[in-house]
Order: structure tokens, then sequence, then C-alpha cells
């Protein structure tokens, strides 16, 4: 009688695992129809645990270590579309959010600070994909709502040199002002189509000096305070002072390590549904009723 690779069966049971799964989440899911508000969430890792509401699963980690493709391919039910599909059918509303890697890792290359939207949507835009990556010109066809943010590399900002560059990915307050400015004339072209962008995941404090976590604060309280124009179609979700309570570093409570600083399992649910509640408002009232936190504004 045959005996079964037990390396191969656990892969086999791992797949079918997710499958099951994959098929109820499936189930769950909105319409993407002509009635549908049309929401995309571009990310990487630091989305991909708020977009969950909680860290990878070991599942998925092991999944991960099989082939990206299996992973890729059987997603988790995440605790943003649930809040989405129970909304939907309290409301009668038809919200459909959906999430990508943005760039991905290849051809692109795993960035996505000032510079990486700037050089995709604005020095590169037009009809075309970018190193496969759509520009705003498409993406603006198809989602009434576009997300993005930047992930906490973003916060190890460096001394300005004597000239800023916009087209240098050199991480510089000067050039992320610049960027910013270009991206948010070029944003402005698309007047029907609302953006929301995150301020950046926040780094903890043994990946950052003082000197950049005190530009990164800089930056971002420029974002908040001067980039961030009112009555237009920008508006702010403010992970960064989620994550710091007004310090300058992930708070350690809100880390999955000293060393990690992606979301644990108490900032991510935390994180999860004040970022739901923001889209929401930003949909229905141009942002009216929750601060930049997406906490309810008080009267």
């Amino acid at each position: 009688m045959p005996t079964i690779n037990p390396i191969k069966s656990s892969q086999i049971l791992a797949v079918f695992i997710i499958l099951l799964m994959y098929t109820c989440a499936c189930s769950n899911n909105d319409k993407e129809d002509e009635s549908a508000v049309k929401i995309i969430f571009l990310h990487h890792s630091t989305g991909e645990v708020i977009w969950n509401g909680k860290p990878l699963s070991l599942v998925k980690k092991a999944l991960s270590k099989i082939s990206d493709n299996i992973k890729d391919a059987f997603p988790p039910k995440a605790k943003m579309l649930s809040q989405f599909s129970e909304y939907n059918k309290k409301t009668g509303k038809n919200y459909f959010i959906t999430e990508q890697d943005f760039p991905k890792a290849k051809p692109y290359g795993w960035n996505n600070n000032p510079y990486d939207y700037y050089n995709i949507w604005v020095y590169n835009q037009g009809d075309d994909y970018y190193m496969e990556e759509p520009t705003l010109e498409l993406l603006t066809q198809k989602y009434d709502v576009i997300i993005f943010k930047h992930c906490y590399p973003v916060c190890n900002i460096q001394p300005d040199k004597d000239t800023a560059d916009i087209n240098t990915y050199y991480k510089s307050l000067s050039n992320y002002k610049l960027q910013y400015l270009a991206l948010g004339e070029k944003m402005h072209d698309y007047p029907e189509t609302k953006f929301i962008v995150f301020t950046g995941a926040s780094q903890v404090k043994s990946n950052a000096s003082l000197e950049e976590a005190q530009r990164a604060r800089e930056f971002f309280n420029w974002v908040t305070a001067e980039w961030d124009l009112p009555d237009d179609n920008l508006f702010i979700w403010d992970l960064y002072n989620i994550e710091t309570e007004g310090g300058l570093f992930l708070k350690e409570e809100y880390a999955t390590s000293p060393n990690d600083p992606h979301p644990n399992k108490l900032l991510a649910s935390k994180a999860n549904k004040l970022l739901f509640d923001r889209i929401i408002d930003v949909i229905e009232t141009n942002g009216q009723l929750t601060n930049l936190k997406g906490e309810i504004a008080q009267p």
C-alpha cells in the first residue's frame, strides 16, 4: 500500500482549510455592480493588518512559506469586509470595498513612500500601467473612493540637502513636501473621486533616531495643518497619531514587538474600527462627523 508523503499531506490540508475559509468569505461579499460606491484600499503589510483587524494568522504565515500564490489566492475574511457587509445590510447601502498591495514587490519594488506615489501617479501619469501599477487615470475610472498609505519606513526622514528635489527617492522633509504638493494637485484633477490619505505608520524607537522621529512628526503635522485643505476631495486619516498618541514613536503597547512596528492585536482592532468609521463619514458627510482619527466628533 503506497504511503502518503507527510509534507505533501500537510500542504493539501492547509490548502483545503483555506479553500473552506475563502468560500465562506466570498459568500458574504457585497456585489460590485453599477449601483455600488466602489472603494479601493492600497497598502502594504501594516495596511493588511489593519484591513484584517488582527495580525496575520499562523495558517496564513504557514501558507506563505508554501507559496505566495496560494496565500494571495485565498485571503481570510477580513474584519473590514465584515463591517461593510453588516453596514450595508443595516442601512440598505451598497458600498463595495476591495484592497490590493500597492506597489507590488515586483516589478516596481516594495516601497510606498511619497516619492513612489508621485513617481507612479504624477511623473509617469497616463492611461497605461506604469511597471504594472495602475495610474490615477486608471484607478479613478473604476473607483469612487481611493485610500492609500505609507508604511513605517516613511518615518526615517533624513536631513534636508541644500536644494530640494521632487524627482529623488532621498527621504527629506523638503522632498516629501514637494512630492505631496504635486500629488495634491494631481488628485484635485479628479473632483468626483474622494481620496483618503493615511498619515504614515510610525516607527518603534529601536528603528529610528530621535532626529528622524522629530522630522516625521513635523511632516505629518504639516500634512494635517497645511496640506489638507478644507472643502476639497482629499481627506486625512491620522494613523500616525493613533499609533503614537502624542509621542514620537509607536507606543510599546501597540507594537508586535520592540523591534517590529507592525500593529499588534490591540492596535489592529482599534485602528480597523476607526478607519471604517472615517471611510463611512467621508462618503456620507465629507468627513463632518468624525475627526482625523475617525473618532466621532463631540458636539
